[in-house]
């Protein structure tokens, strides 16, 4: 089968070599619990890079990126019910076993979910890893409350403009009633965090407190932090409420100072989509639960795929442009691409 692999000559000190390389696999073995997934489209993310770049052993298989997935049932294990050949279906899958940039893809069916049938493959590939991320850090490590609350609340989503600040926004402005702050530093993202659902939104390249007060907010509830929280310590433990709470998703670059959240009882928490997946966790399938959720919150038009460059065709090319895109640090939304040549 076609697919994508990173390139094990590729070396930092030889710039002309290139990451990835377009080549042929063999067709994937598919347990008991899977599904086989005729791959139609995938979305590029960070973790991509940071793969890609990841150390390999010498006699490992070739290593396949890509986990934000939509394609086709063609096959499925013994185990597996609730899904039927033909079916169309979107996830992320695991970061343990080969990613999709491949003709032919194997998954668990527990992390699966139905593709929204009012998107086309690309637009739903850009929503599963995003999705995923963003719903376990609202509603399960901050436990932002659904529906009516008892009293004003406020969110600030650091980083709104990206694909999982982009789908925060839209969960968290859709689906409950605190009130939803954004940081985005360009007039373009700015305005792109409105679209997703922010009231409001300040700029992440000056200081937090200032521009909140200035909104009429001089403490938040929740933070949801996008991009790296060690710099941003000093700033989270002035802007939160008492009892208030903030969770991250991206990895610090250096030890944390958490004593500067004792003072108001702050809670912090990490979160990591591929936890369930890694460890097998009991509730491995709510992910995909949270998918079909997603999925049905687009067709009835409540939330919106966050598509915003489509490459055309899965190639190495094509991916290697996606890869600068997000490197760039100016992407807005997710880049994704569908097709083999």
């Amino acid at each position: 089968m076609k697919a994508v692999v990173v390139n094990r000559l590729a070396r930092p000190e030889l710039p002309d070599i290139s990451l990835l390389i377009d080549s042929e696999l063999s067709d994937p073995d598919v347990k008991p619990n899977d599904l086989l997934v005729r791959v139609e489209a995938v979305a590029v993310n960070p973790i991509d890079s940071k793969m890609a770049r990841a150390k390999q052993p010498p006699q490992s298989p070739d290593r396949v990126l890509g986990w934000d997935v939509a394609g086709m049932v063609v096959g499925m294990g013994a185990d597996v019910s609730g899904f039927q050949l033909g079916d169309a279906v979107f996830y992320a899958g695991s970061v343990l076993r080969p990613g999709a940039c491949s003709a032919l893809h194997a998954v668990d069916a527990r992390l699966v979910g139905r593709k929204p049938s009012t998107l086309s493959f690309v637009q739903a590939a850009a929503l599963p890893l995003s999705s995923l991320a963003s719903w376990e850090a609202l509603f399960e490590r901050l436990r932002l409350p659904r529906g009516p609350i008892q009293q004003p609340a406020t969110l600030l989503v650091i980083g709104g403009a990206g694909g999982v600040g982009s789908m925060a926004l839209q969960l968290a402005s859709k689906l409950t009633e605190v009130r939803v702050i954004a940081t985005a530093s360009r007039p373009e993202s700015q305005q792109y965090c409105r679209d997703m659902g922010a009231t409001d939104v300040v700029d992440h390249s000056q200081p937090f407190l200032p521009q909140l007060k200035a909104l009429g907010v001089p403490l938040v509830d929740f933070v949801l932090c996008l991009t790296d929280p060690t710099p941003l310590m000093p700033q989270l433990a002035e802007i939160l409420a008492p009892h208030g709470h903030v969770c991250s998703l991206v990895e610090a670059t250096a030890d944390l100072p958490m004593n500067l959240l004792r003072g108001k009882s702050i809670t912090f928490s990490w979160e990591g989509m591929f936890t369930r997946s890694m460890f097998r966790t009991p509730d491995m399938a709510r992910q995909g639960e949270i998918l079909n959720e997603v999925s049905a919150l687009v067709d009835n038009g409540v939330l919106k795929t966050t598509l915003q460059v489509d490459l055309g065709s899965i190639n190495a090319k094509n991916f290697m442009q996606a890869h600068q895109l997000i490197g760039s640090g100016r992407m807005i939304g997710k880049v994704a691409m569908g097709g083999f040549d």
